[in-house]
């Protein structure tokens, strides 16, 4: 591969990265465990059995946190008070939430 072409291949994708992340609309999201990765966000952070990783993830970080596996965003809450606040007083808001893909 001619050495001009990986240059431009590189930085093209680095400014698609960039203007990405600049554009990215801004939530009110719970807090997230680490930085994620480009392309898969935090699925490096997930082994078998799931449940035990989401439950050690609740132990350190709180009872409600935030995941991207791959391009879907994850809201993880834990506490059965959560839950209910959840459920129970802002249901009205968490049915009107926009479609999934």
């Amino acid at each position: 591969m001619d050495p001009n072409m990986l240059l431009y291949a590189s930085l093209s994708i680095l400014l698609i990265l960039f203007v990405s992340k600049l554009f990215e609309k801004s939530m009110h999201l719970p807090s997230s465990p680490f930085p994620k990765l480009p392309i898969i966000g935090h699925l490096h952070l997930i082994k078998e059995p799931l449940h035990r990783t989401l439950d050690t993830l609740s132990k350190t970080i709180g009872p409600v946190f935030s995941l991207r596996f791959g391009s879907f965003l994850v809201i993880v809450v834990s506490s059965p008070a959560a839950v209910e606040e959840c459920f129970t007083k802002n249901d009205v808001v968490l049915a009107s939430r926009p479609a999934s893909r």
